[in-house]
Formats: structure tokens, sequence, C-alpha cells
């Protein structure tokens, strides 16, 4: 974003939809960019107002997890703009699943009756809760397709001890608890989302996004059990819609496939989602405040002298 460093900025690194710049190794200022990714691949188009959409969900969902965990988050100086505690990550994401959705379910349909080590009950469809929430750890990939993993290979590899594990287990399930409670509220099931964990000394924190249309999927509650019972597709709330678009392309990330064009209405019908999901989740209005490259930046560097003071 910034064409000059932030005040004691240290380095900074790109992700797929996230800037991050570090700030004298004790502070990150996280940018959510309007940049769009499905199947670990970014697409050519950027998402009006999809920035301030992930920041401000975040920022909302955790504040109201606070009680669970302790969180990286500090301060949100600009509508696309977190400012938290750098922490030391775990190498895996969180993945907590309600219902047999997604990878899940290709997983089950072609067949598979365990993932991350977890058993799948038979006789389940697509959709189905699942008896209680399972945990499907991912490994973190800083390049390429992230990778189931079970909590034996975490421990055999090194990624958490068993210490730490009960404590992720614990935070990871007390979260998607609450916010299924806090979906629940605004008429939608939380149905699957992943969470990032970090240490600063021997305390864990709770880091980045939680329950956004990028990192959760979410279902209308009103006539879930109608369509389920017709073997309908749910209606839901998620960038799964993308996902499917990319499919029905014949794109999947996959080696030799190309990303299909993206017309502006299409970007246009993204953008609308990602705004009907803010004000579903939340309960109150969107309003658009996308501020200028340079405005932003003093915002930041603002906060970041109150946050040193």
């Amino acid at each position: 974003m910034n064409s000059k460093p932030f005040p004691q900025q240290t380095a900074e690194y790109h992700g797929k939809v996230r800037d991050v710049y570090y700030i004298e190794n004790e502070l990150l200022v996280m940018i959510a960019s309007n940049r769009i990714s499905a199947f670990d691949v970014i697409l050519p188009s950027p998402i009006p107002f999809k920035g301030q959409v992930l920041n401000q969900i975040a920022s909302y969902m955790l504040q109201k997890t606070v009680d669970i965990c302790p969180n990286w988050l500090l301060s949100t100086p600009a509508p696309n703009v977190a400012i938290g505690k750098k922490c030391i990550p775990f190498k895996i994401e969180m993945v907590v699943r309600g219902n047999l959705v997604g990878h899940a379910w290709r997983t089950y349909q072609a067949g598979g009756r365990e993932l991350c080590g977890v058993n799948l009950p038979d006789g389940m469809i697509e959709n189905d809760f699942f008896p209680s929430p399972i945990i499907t750890p991912s490994t973190k990939a800083s390049e390429g397709h992230d990778e189931d993993i079970s909590k034996e290979e975490i421990f055999k590899q090194g990624l958490a001890s068993a210490e730490d594990w009960a404590i992720l287990e614990k935070y990871t399930l007390a979260l998607f608890a609450r916010g299924k409670e806090i979906a629940a509220k605004q008429g939608l099931i939380l149905v699957d989302t992943k969470y990032e964990f970090g240490k600063i000394g021997d305390t864990i924190y709770l880091m980045d996004e939680i329950h956004t249309p990028d990192s959760s999927r979410y279902f209308y509650s009103d006539g879930f059990e109608e369509r389920q019972a017709k073997k309908e597709k749910q209606k839901q709330l998620s960038k799964e819609f993308v996902r499917e678009w990319l499919i029905e392309n014949n794109f999947m990330g996959k080696e030799g496939q190309t990303v299909p064009n993206m017309s502006d209405e299409w970007i246009d019908t993204i953008s609308k989602r990602y705004i009907e999901l803010y004000e579903k989740v939340i309960g109150a209005p969107f309003k658009p405040a996308e501020k200028s490259d340079d405005e932003t930046y003093d915002l930041v560097c603002e906060a970041l002298k109150k946050l040193h003071a």
C-alpha cells in the first residue's frame, strides 16, 4: 500500500489478501486489501470494499470473544487497518467444522471417511451437521496449497506440543461456539471457520481475522431443515460462491488452468455479497468509508504514536 515505510518499520510482508508491516519487532500493521483469492490463487480483479468488510467484521468478532482468549488486536485506525501485537505464529490453521461442506464434503463424496485423523460418520449428506464440531487442522503454507494434517502428525513434526495443543483445541471449540451463538442471533448458522494462533512468551494469542467471509462459511438458518430434507442447496453467505463459479469455469488452481475473466457485473455481485454478509453478521448497515493511501498512512502513523506513548 504505502510507498514510504511507517515509523520504526523493520520489515514487510505481502500475502494473498493482506499486507503486513512489522514495527520494531513488537507490533504488526495489517492492511486488508480488496484483493480476493481462491484455491490459493489471487484473482485478477480487486473487489470494492472487501478490505473494509473483512477488517471491520474481524475487529467486531475479536472484541466479542476477548473473554475466551487473549487476542492480538490493539487498534483499528482506518476502515481496512488493524494494529496489534506481533506473535510467533503456530504453523498450523485450526479449521473447525460444524457441517459436512466444502473440502470435507468433497473428501466424503469421494469415499473418504477420515479427515485429518478424525473419523466421519457414515450416512451423511452434504451440509448435514456433525454430531459435534470437528477440528481438521491444516499446515500454513507460505507458498502454494495448505495441506491437511492430523493431531498426531502435528506432534511428530513439532508444530505444537501436546500442552499447547490442548489449549488450541479448547480455544478453537469455545470460539466456534461463540461464533455460532452470535450468528444464530442474526438468523445465520456458522458452518465452518479457521483460527490462527501465536505465542508471546508462554501465552497463546488468537491472531489475524476471525468469522469473516474469507475464513468462514455461513448458512441462513431459516428454511435450513426443509432444504436439507429435500436435498436442496443451502442458501449461504461465504466466499464459496466464488469457488463454485471458478469450478464451473474449469479453474481449481491446478497447473495449466487459467483464471476465468471477471466481468464488471460479476465483481459488483461479489462486492454486494460481502456487504450483505457484513450487514447480516453485524446486524447494522454497512457504511463505505474507504480512505486514500495517504490518509490511511497518516492514520496509522497517528495510532502508532499513541501506542508508543
